[in-house]
Formats: structure tokens, sequence, C-alpha cells
């Protein structure tokens, strides 16, 4: 089993790639990271139309822009997917990496109802997976499963918060699964995602954790979401649940997050209600043959998209370099790896690929974090880089 076997156009780019305005990164030896557009004939280079992938979605229509440009052909689109994998990569050949550069990596929490309930049950059983089917039973017989119908803020929201206090079983992460203010967290830091094919990261420390399959949205410094990719919010359930005051070691961790294959700009085929629309199949693979489906439907979102992009930016906090966010996932894994009642955790070998027809499939596999390259290669970097390419002003 190898990751390889989808990083090919047909698996890795959308189902309708001929119409779609794809953009991302690659890593190009001697030139460092550059901004491309990628075709399923080939992969072209934009960074004379703009130097990084923040600076082309503040431009007034990128569509027209990157469809108007004629950049230089760096390689076939085969051969840079191929080139992606983190176990067979040629070196003097360039590959994908994360799509968004300078932007931060935001991530909205608990918008599902699923993923909610599985919040509360970390939180009660204090990180530890072998209380969680015990705990899931006793919070299920007092909530119930079905509250995709009480909308966040709402009048019968406060009716039941209320009735979930008298019973004692009042949360932080109820708070803000119907509450009125969304959670918005800063997921990982700019330029530290990985892409399609490479490895991503799990705390060698923790022992339940999981992948979070997510529509992640492109945003602009003007709070314009003008695209969309996927992305893994790989979460530490065991940490996050001992406390959510951890929240950051359980989530921003070496190449913890994946983001890609690359950003789908808005255009007259794809947009922002095909986002409401999209189902996230999601599967994790073994190397000791354990095999794991799940999906995601954002239509069951207890927040819209946009709404969520309205809680991140505003008159009380800016991006000027733009932002990605993680929208949050209904995927809360509950399916036993290791033991009765023991749920399911990463092992390291797993391949995890998340994909919907409009966006593609990003794949990666599992290791720890102190084992994965260090991230190196930051804002910096990218400075020095476009320097010596004669591409800042």
């Amino acid at each position: 089993m190898t990751i390889s076997r989808y990083l090919f156009p047909h698996s890795a780019l959308p189902a309708d790639a001929e119409q779609a305005v794809l953009i991302g990164r690659v890593q190009r030896p001697g030139a460092g990271q550059m901004l491309v557009q990628v075709n399923a004939d080939g992969v072209y280079d934009l960074s004379r139309l703009a130097p990084t992938c923040s600076a082309l979605l503040d431009l007034p229509d990128p569509v027209a822009a990157v469809r108007g440009h004629k950049g230089e052909r760096l390689a076939a689109t085969d051969e840079v997917l191929r080139n992606s994998a983190c176990t067979a990569r040629v070196e003097d050949s360039p590959w994908l990496v994360a799509p968004c550069d300078l932007q931060a990596i935001k991530a909205a929490g608990v918008t599902f109802v699923a993923s909610m309930l599985e919040r509360v049950i970390e939180e009660q059983a204090r990180g530890d997976a072998s209380r969680a089917e015990s705990v899931r039973a006793s919070v299920v017989a007092v909530i119930g499963q079905d509250l995709g119908a009480v909308r966040p803020g709402s009048p019968e929201a406060q009716r039941l918060k209320q009735v979930l206090i008298a019973q004692g079983l009042w949360s932080q992460y109820l708070e803000v699964g119907i509450g009125p203010d969304a959670e918005i967290f800063t997921k990982s830091q700019p330029m530290s995602a990985v892409g399609t094919g490479a490895d991503i990261g799990i705390h060698p420390a923790s022992d339940w954790n999981n992948p979070e399959p997510e529509i992640v949205l492109a945003v602009n410094s003007r709070g314009e979401t003008r695209g969309a990719t996927l992305g893994n919010d790989v979460n530490l359930r065991d940490f996050e649940g001992r406390s959510a005051l951890l929240l950051g070691k359980a989530k921003d961790n070496n190449a913890s997050c994946a983001i890609g294959p690359l950003i789908r700009l808005f255009d007259g085929h794809f947009g922002i209600d095909d986002v409401r629309r999209c189902v996230l199949a999601m599967k994790v693979e073994g190397p000791d043959g354990f095999v794991m489906d799940g999906s995601s439907a954002l239509s069951m979102i207890s927040r819209d998209p946009l709404d969520l992009v309205a809680q991140a930016i505003g008159a009380n906090h800016q991006y000027p370099d733009g932002f990605m966010l993680f929208l949050g996932t209904m995927f809360a894994p509950t399916q036993d790896r290791h033991g009765p009642g023991q749920g399911f955790t990463h092992v390291v070998g797993d391949i995890v690929t998340i994909s919907t027809s409009s966006l593609g499939t990003l794949a990666n596999r599992v290791n720890t974090s102190d084992r994965i390259d260090p991230w190196t290669y930051g804002a910096g970097a990218l400075m020095r880089d476009l320097g010596r390419r004669g591409l800042l002003a």
C-alpha cells in the first residue's frame, strides 16, 4: 500500500478539471516555492501575475487574471503529482506543496452536531479513550443526537442550554456549538501546512487521535471568499480531552495541518452554493490492514460557511494577507481499532484520503511529528526566494 496511487490526475484533480480554475504552489529546485496554475495537461508559473497566493486572491478578479495569463509551463501535471509522494520524490523536479502561503490558517470548531457530541464526550472522559463508550451512552441519553434543528444563538438554543445546566451536562463545547458565537481558532501558522502526498504528523505522546476531513475556504484581506480546497485538521483527542486549554498542543504540531491539493477559484462553474452541497468522503487505510470509511455532508453544518467567515474577519479582526478557514467536520470516528470500547486512533503508516468530486483528493501518510522533516521554509525564506527572482516590488 502506497500513497502514490492517489497522485494521478484522474483521482487528485476535480472530476470537471477541464473547466475548473485551479491554483496551487510547487517546490521547484533552485527557485523555492512558487505559485502555479494547474490544468489537466500541465503546471504553469503564475509568479509574474502575482508573487504569492495571498496577492493573487486580493486581485479584483483572480479568475479573469489567471485565465488571461500565459506563464511558463513547468512540467506535466501527472509528473508533478507523482513527484509529490513523500515516499518517492525526485529532488530535482517540482512537487506540490500546500496551495496557500502568507495567509493565516484558521479553523471553525464544533460546527456539526456529531463532532459537538464527541467533544463533550472527550471532555467528560478527560481524554481517556477507554471511558468514551460509557460516557457517550450517558450523554446521548440526556442530550440526544438530533440537535441539527437547533439554530445556534436562537431562543430554542437558549432554552436547551438551561435544561443542560440543570442536568449538570453543560459544556464549553455546547456553548460554541449552539451559542451565538462560533469557535474560531488558529489551527496552524502561515506557511506551515503540508500539501498532498506529504506526511502528516501526530504528537508521539498521543494515544487517541483522529483525522478531521474538512472544506477549507480561501478568503482574501477584504473578507471575500475566493475559492475552496480540502483540509485535514489532525486532532489529538486525548490532549484536548484533558483540558481545552491544551487546544494549541492538540492542534498545532509539526505537519499536523494538511491543505490541498489545489484551491479551486469561484467562477461560473463553481461557487459557495456548490461548497454548501459538498459531501466529503474519507478513508483511512492502515499498514495492519485496517480500513475505515466515513463521510461528512456540509449540508449538515449548523452555521453557514459565510457566517463563519463573517465571524472570523470584520471591524474587530483583520487579516492583511487573508486567511484559510477550515469549516469543521461532522466526522467523529468511533470505530474500534485496538479492542472493544477503544474507539479509533491512528497508527504510523496510515494513509488518509479526503475527497469530493468538485475539489479532488487530498492524500497523506501518518507519521509522528518528531520523525517528519522539521518545518524550515517560512515567510522569510519565501521572501528571500522571491527577491532573488526579482518578484518583489
